[in-house]
């Protein structure tokens, strides 16, 4: 559900004050832990370490990402991947096809220099 318009959009009062008069490009990464806080225009520029659980994500705001939440930016949970045998049996494939190909390089490089 989202938030009513007459209240207006929820941006942490804490957060707005550590970018206060500050320039983005003097201001270093600023962290926080308030992923549910709403992008102003005024963070437009500021890099952000949003805390996903784990790890500070470093986020850049841009322009298209007013409106957004900073909690957006910062997933809480790793993909690995999908498969099993197929997957496994299409991973070696690829890898043993970069093996060859940077093999073969290899040779067509040395061979110039025996002449």
């Amino acid at each position: 559900m989202t938030r009513s318009l007459k209240k207006g959009p929820y941006v942490e009062a804490r957060l707005l004050k550590k970018i206060e008069g500050k320039k983005p490009q003097e201001t270093g990464v600023i962290k926080t832990w308030y992923r549910r806080s709403q992008i102003s225009p005024e963070m437009v520029g500021f890099t952000f370490g949003v805390y996903n659980g784990k790890i500070f994500v470093e986020v850049l705001v841009s322009e298209e990402m007013v409106g957004h939440r900073l909690g957006e930016f910062s997933p809480t949970r790793k993909f690995i991947r999908h498969g099993g045998k197929m997957q496994k049996e299409l991973d070696q494939a690829k890898k043993q096809a970069e093996i060859d190909s940077a093999k073969s390089a290899k040779a067509t490089v040395a061979d110039p220099k025996k002449k």
